[in-house]
């Protein structure tokens, strides 16, 4: 018997484990409070984006009411449950559409979007306690990282993939999995499944109404739970998405650019939430720095927009063509900077409804550039450094350097600002006491019996 050569782990095998085992008190206390702060965070955005007055949601809530489902799950914002699925796809689309909850700079996804949807929905469902629930979050995000850094998120960029969908799916099949309590062999299928579903292109950039976009989240949302529920009644499965004949890496990815180590590097060590940047802005991330910059000169110089003559943004070269002359406002270098100078904030409006119209920031907007750096480029994706040169009408000049924007893990947001971000966005469509209540569970989610306590404030 000591002659027979032992065949390593594979990587499956390794993130099965750690999906099926991880217990909360493996979990370190400043994860849990991270864990906290993050859910907190995304119900802020969530509720945000339920506002009646958004048409996306409008039409999500249209479309699953006339479906129909068991009444089992919240639609955050409003008066009713539906199937946990249902629940998936219109939570999941809230939490990407402000474009304002935690992202991960790196792996270039938003899992808080995501997975949150998907553990509350499949929670309400099991009436799972507080403590599995934030498990499932966390298990949830490591593996929606994990996935898209080993895939290699510039390549997914590149071949025209959303990272925030494709990883987002088996991130939330792994959530989902845990919810329901899935054993070994059907974790591996509820993967596969969710392998076989996993989609979303950055095709959303050609739709200005802003609706494809974040639904790409609430895609991944409803297919991971899909997965996980078809898995726990015996559906059969891939056998292995990660180093099977036909894994992930080959149709989304390619070979000399991924990174198949990651998904397991200090698994259960190390916690990819505490990872997760937190975001000022309603916008895309790859914006902040520059927006931030923009922010710091403006403070520091005592200028108005209507001091400015002209915006350079330097940015790193391989991370320009999201963001250089998009037509989609939201990830459109050449609207935010003009409309941060103006407001010193971005908000979801100021993405919906077409500032240009205003004299001052047409003014501006026709007096903006993007220019690719290759310098900063070193460090893209790790950080989106950008410069910010600013040309006054006086011909003065200001430039400024932002590495890592408000709410990184490098340049952290207190808890007080998270809170106080949390009660501005949630006050949007609830009133403060309600508001108020939710902070508290979720400070105490740990003594949470059943999430659906959670859900039942945010319903209205």
């Amino acid at each position: 018997m000591s002659n027979i050569k032992q065949q390593p782990e594979s990587l499956m095998s390794k993130i099965i484990n750690f999906s099926k085992n991880l217990n909360y008190e493996d979990i370190p206390p400043a994860v849990v409070d991270h864990t906290k702060l993050v859910v907190l965070d995304t119900l802020g955005a969530i509720l945000a984006a339920s506002n009646p007055r958004y048409n996306a949601g409008k039409i999500l809530v249209d479309f699953i009411k006339q479906l129909g489902g068991n009444e089992e799950s919240s639609i955050v914002g409003y008066n009713f449950k539906s199937s946990c699925t249902n629940a998936a796809i219109v939570n999941g689309t809230f939490g990407y559409y402000c474009d304002v909850e935690a992202h991960h700079p790196e792996a270039v996804v938003h899992p808080a979007a995501t997975i949150i949807p998907t553990s509350l929905a499949a929670g309400e469902s099991q009436h799972t306690d507080g403590k599995t629930f934030m498990l499932s979050f966390l298990i949830g995000t490591d593996v929606d990282c994990r996935t898209s850094l080993a895939l290699n998120p510039r390549t997914l960029y590149d071949r025209g993939f959303h990272p925030s969908c494709v990883a987002g799916c088996i991130g939330a099949a792994a959530a989902a999995s845990r919810i329901l309590n899935l054993n070994f062999d059907q974790i591996s299928r509820s993967f596969g499944l969710a392998a076989q579903q996993a989609s979303g292109l950055l095709a959303w950039k050609d739709d200005f109404s802003e609706n494809s976009r974040p639904f790409n989240h609430g895609i991944a949302a409803r297919n991971g739970i899909t997965s996980a529920y078809l898995a726990k009644l015996g559906f059969g499965a891939p056998p292995d998405i990660f180093e099977g004949r036909y894994n992930i890496f080959r149709a989304f990815s390619k070979s000399g650019e991924i990174n198949p180590s990651v998904l397991t590097k200090d698994l259960g060590v190390k916690f990819y939430i505490m990872d997760l940047a937190f975001k000022k802005y309603s916008c895309c991330a790859f914006l902040h720095p520059g927006l931030d910059a923009l922010s710091n000169i403006m403070g520091k110089n005592g200028l108005k927009s209507k001091d400015i003559q002209r915006i350079v943004l330097r940015f790193p070269k391989s991370g320009t063509e999201l963001i250089d002359g998009s037509e989609l406002r939201s990830h459109s270098a050449q609207y935010i900077l003009p409309v941060g100078a103006l407001n010193q904030q971005i908000m979801i409006d100021d993405i919906l409804y077409d500032r240009t119209v205003e004299p001052e920031v047409k003014r501006l907007v026709e007096n903006m550039e993007i220019v690719g750096d290759d310098d900063l480029d070193k460090f893209f994706p790790e950080r989106y450094a950008a410069i910010v040169e600013i040309t006054t009408k006086n011909g003065e000049k200001f430039d400024e350097r932002v590495d890592y924007a408000a709410g990184t893990p490098e340049n952290p947001f207190r808890q007080e600002d998270i809170e106080k971000k949390y009660f501005s966005l949630s006050q949007q469509v609830i009133d403060y006491d309600k508001a108020k209540k939710i902070l508290k569970i979720v400070e105490k989610l740990e003594d949470v019996d059943d999430i659906n306590i959670l859900g039942d404030y945010l319903r209205r």
